[in-house]
């Protein structure tokens, strides 16, 4: 387990960084629903859990470079897309981008308790679309590396894409 772009292995003890991180997602990493997230696509070839994962241990390293709650945004960005459908296919009485943050928060919160810093964190990831502002500055961090991971995955992912379609034009098998 590993988040994509990151040579550290977080199930790897020797590393400190990589167990403080796992330390603050524990209670919530092998939950059945957590773990179903790995069943949903997110962006291009990225799993829902790979990305939570993704936005979990950057916006982690961010805020503890800052001296912030690093433990309460980890615990967010594994938890802030925690919605068990495919938004492609299933339609929602608002657009996807409003709906699922409130979705994810219930779904949380039946999962696990949860801090206000949490809670704003995964409620508001899609500001500016959010219907208010963050309220903190680890809020903030989760939504800004949401939005980073989001794009730098599909942009990996289709970078791979266009150099799988090179190597067929050209009649190159792999």
């Amino acid at each position: 387990m590993k988040a994509i772009w990151s040579k550290r292995k977080l199930t790897n003890n020797e590393d400190e960084l990589a167990k403080e991180f796992m330390e603050c997602i524990k209670d919530i990493i092998h939950l059945d629903e957590v773990k179903e997230l790995d069943n949903f696509v997110q962006h291009c070839n990225t799993s829902r859990l790979q990305h939570s994962l993704n936005v979990a241990y950057y916006s982690f390293l961010w805020a503890k470079k800052r001296g912030l709650d690093y433990k309460s945004v980890a615990r967010a960005g594994i938890l802030h897309d925690l919605y068990l459908y495919d938004w492609r296919k299933v339609e929602t009485e608002q657009h996807h981008a409003f709906h699922h943050p409130k979705e994810a928060l219930k779904n949380a919160e039946a999962l696990t308790e949860l801090n206000e810093i949490e809670k704003d964190a995964i409620v508001n990831h899609m500001w500016p679309l959010s219907q208010s502002f963050p309220k903190y500055k680890e809020s903030y961090i989760l939504t800004w590396v949401d939005k980073y991971c989001a794009v730098a995955e599909v942009v990996v992912q289709g970078y791979k894409a266009v150099g799988r379609l090179k190597m067929f034009s050209r009649g190159v098998t792999s």
